[in-house]
């Protein structure tokens, strides 16, 4: 057997591709997202025979971009978000006049638009269609506006030492809020201004949370998926986690990929970055 590499994943050409979740009504999403939230539909396909749908949107080309990919499952018209999803960040220079286009199109503000608390940083939230929270961050200047995603752990440390060991993600920032009780730490394969990164959030005590049904996987490219699964495997061994699909191609795409649970039991997918350029071509 040959000797795992380690230090593979600091190696490797990685970068946080897109995020899948399940929507309840496709086309009510896109509109939300297009119109709305200002980004484009990028690809798009309905596959009968498995009954599903899925529909790629985002910012930018994704080539460069972080894209979303929503999936809808003939039949299933809503889902339960969970309390462990914490939301999705959009990066805007101007929070009020994105918060104002947000309600024409009859979105759902849950925090309107100010500095934040104790802060100068304008942010506000609101709610999709289908329950997701999203953060509107306002910045000077804005690469891709899609910044972030948030998710809830129990254990924040076993968390990132799972991410930095099998993933290869660095921690970009990290700050304690003991007024109001949470952690969190920000990694990243770049600094948080320059690329899309993972938040994960610990609220002093509680250790775990509900997944829900909705939030369904982060995709991350890799250049080899064989020698990535291998590390994974070994630090779940350490660190807890579980492997949910061995590497190797999908049927049908013939994109090689590769998944897992974290300890927490968040979902990652590995995609080879060759076979995920063939997708886009």
């Amino acid at each position: 057997m040959a000797e795992i590499d380690l230090e593979w994943p600091k190696k490797d050409n990685r970068r946080l591709l897109h995020v899948v979740y399940r929507v309840g009504d496709l086309e009510r999403t896109i509109k939300f997202y297009t119109e709305a939230l200002g980004m484009k539909l990028l690809r798009q396909r309905d596959v009968p025979e498995e009954k599903y749908a899925n529909a790629f949107v985002g910012f930018g080309d994704e080539h460069s971009h972080f894209a979303v990919e929503l999936t809808y499952n003939y039949g299933v018209t809503s889902y339960d978000v969970g309390d462990g999803f914490g939301h999705f960040a959009i990066a805007t220079q101007d929070v009020y006049k994105l918060v104002e286009r947000i309600r024409a199109k009859g979105g759902n503000i849950t925090r309107e638009a100010g500095p934040v608390q104790g802060g100068t940083t304008v942010i506000a939230f609101v709610k999709d269609p289908d329950g997701y929270t999203f953060a509107l961050v306002q910045r000077p200047i804005v690469h891709d506006p899609f910044c972030q995603i948030s998710l809830r752990v129990g254990d924040l440390e076993r968390a990132i030492k799972f991410y930095e060991k099998a993933l290869g993600l660095k921690v970009v920032r990290k700050v304690d809020n003991p007024e109001n009780k949470y952690t969190i730490a920000i990694l990243g394969y770049k600094e948080e201004d320059d690329a899309t990164v993972l938040e994960l959030t610990y609220n002093y005590g509680v250790t775990e949370y509900s997944k829900g049904t909705a939030y369904a996987q982060i995709a991350i490219g890799t250049d080899d998926v064989y020698k990535s699964a291998d590390v994974v495997n070994l630090v779940t061994q350490e660190l807890g986690g579980e492997n949910t699909l061995r590497p190797g191609p999908i049927p049908g795409l013939n994109t090689k990929v590769t998944s897992f649970l974290e300890p927490d039991g968040w979902k990652t997918a590995l995609v080879d970055n060759e076979d995920f350029l063939k997708e886009l071509e």
